[in-house]
């Protein structure tokens, strides 16, 4: 069933209104702060030409799927000169992804994030920061919602086991204790 123009232009005003914000904060932790406004234009722009797919009552989870897609498009055409810009700005705003512990945060937890598959940070990100339910992280990732509370439940495993294994480091002068006091290297830790 095709929209009416003016039906179209107002569920698209509605989506816009509503995504703006969730959206600028999710673009905004993930590329340089010249690109975010860009990035947007993109998203919405694909939400204009896709707006009877857009599924009703998942509007945000459907734009943070395309958002990601949008993201990986322009990492992609960016290459290595824009990668070194994108994290020249994360560092000016005091977020540098290559060194987690400049972040602010926790820096057992940042550590911890960035040793981490980037599928598992993915999927704890869109939990934790962008506050989504397993049912919407399916729509974002495009898989079940069952592949995602699992992805999501491992994931929670392996940070907790990262932090751990950080928290054995400090106390065992860079070794992490092993099962019944013995000390063994954080490779062998991690691995297990």
């Amino acid at each position: 069933m095709a929209m009416h123009d003016q039906d179209r232009t107002l569920r698209f005003e509605r989506l816009y209104a509503t995504a703006r914000d969730p959206l600028a904060r999710y673009l905004a932790r993930r590329a340089a702060p010249d690109a975010v406004e860009d990035l947007f234009a993109e998203v919405m722009t694909t939400a204009w030409r896709r707006l009877a797919d857009i599924p009703n009552g998942d509007e945000l989870p459907w734009l943070y799927g395309t958002a990601r897609r949008v993201l990986a498009n322009h990492r992609r055409s960016s290459g290595r000169l824009g990668r070194l810009l994108e994290r020249l700005a994360f560092i000016e705003r005091g977020v540098d992804p290559g060194n987690p512990g400049a972040s602010g945060a926790d820096p057992a937890l940042a550590a911890a994030l960035g040793s981490l598959s980037a599928a598992d940070a993915e999927v704890l990100r869109l939990w934790a920061w962008e506050e989504l339910a397993p049912r919407e992280i399916a729509l974002v990732l495009g898989v079940t919602p069952n592949a995602v509370s699992i992805r999501l439940h491992r994931a929670k495993a392996r940070l907790r086991a990262r932090i751990e294994a950080g928290a054995g480091l400090e106390h065992a002068g860079g070794k992490a204790a092993g099962p019944a006091g013995h000390v063994s290297s954080v490779e062998r830790t991690e691995a297990r």
